[in-house]
């Protein structure tokens, strides 16, 4: 019997708006991963929606805590850990423990070092919160910021971010710590009409990029959904470089299709008719 691989997957659950675990779970699933989800948190809607005061938030850290000594007990081992949305200096010490309880040598440590979007920071998280994720980023073997990302953790302002390959590529060799860890940075775009995902690959030691076509709108949820595609494709043995242009195609086609169903932006992008292809 071939081994399915696991992974724990650290994210917030939204019960509206594709996003986070609603994403990744059954993503990786179609993908023929085992996912083990470790919620930081639940929410009724994700955080973009309008929030009355009936909108439910509830912080899972204490829960997370009891999971991990569960786990602990019972022995598990992962093939990979996935981490996103944190919500609080407690629970980046949680991924700590997690990481150091849980990695074998072989243990594939994915951070999406979620803190900002479109020049801004999440208005959770403080500078000290920032420099927290920073530093824990430096256990990951891969990490996939985003341009806002990427800049903070280089302490570079938003309006350096590079717009040629050449200045793409160094800021990729920065955050690969000297060629120490992979790295993916999604929203890249060097020429009007395309965007993609720029890479450094820490195994084969050498850059690329994959580009697919710009469509004329943004989502929620869409870093989250391409984390989950490029992980899928490594557990399945696919190349940094294959798996990132699976991921770039992915995202592209359901982005497209749903603007031609022209469903609210809110709800995120129609991916589930489309997870045949990741079979």
């Amino acid at each position: 019997m071939n081994h399915t691989p696991r992974v724990a997957a650290v994210h917030d659950l939204s019960g509206l708006g594709r996003c986070s675990l609603s994403v990744v779970l059954p993503v990786l699933s179609a993908m023929g991963v085992q996912c083990c989800p470790l919620p930081t948190a639940v929410l009724s809607a994700h955080t973009a929606f309008p929030a009355p005061e009936c909108a439910a938030f509830q912080d899972l850290t204490g829960t997370m805590e009891q999971t991990l000594e569960h786990w602990a007990a019972l022995g598990l081992t992962f093939d990979a850990i996935y981490s996103g949305f944190l919500g609080s200096a407690r629970q980046i010490g949680l991924l700590r423990r997690l990481i150091t309880q849980f990695r074998r040598r072989e243990t594939l440590v994915l951070m999406d070092p979620v803190m900002g979007d479109r020049g801004k920071v999440y208005r959770t998280y403080t500078p000290e919160l920032c420099a927290q994720m920073a530093r824990l980023t430096r256990e990951a073997g891969l990490i996939t910021p985003n341009l806002t990302e990427a800049a903070l953790l280089l302490g570079e302002a938003y309006r350096n971010v590079p717009t040629s390959q050449a200045g793409m590529e160094e800021w990729l060799a920065r955050l690969s710590l000297g060629g120490r860890r992979s790295v993916v940075v999604t929203g890249v775009s060097f020429t009007p009409g395309t965007t993609g995902a720029g890479c450094f690959d820490h195994n084969q030691g050498r850059m690329c990029f994959a580009m697919a076509r710009q469509e004329p709108a943004s989502f929620y949820g869409t870093g989250d959904l391409f984390a989950a595609v490029l992980l899928g494709g490594l557990l399945r043995g696919e190349p940094l470089s294959g798996a990132a242009a699976l991921a770039v195609d992915f995202v592209q086609k359901c982005v497209a299709r749903t603007l031609a169903a022209a469903t609210p932006v809110l709800d995120g992008v129609q991916f589930e008719p489309l997870l045949r292809e990741l079979l």
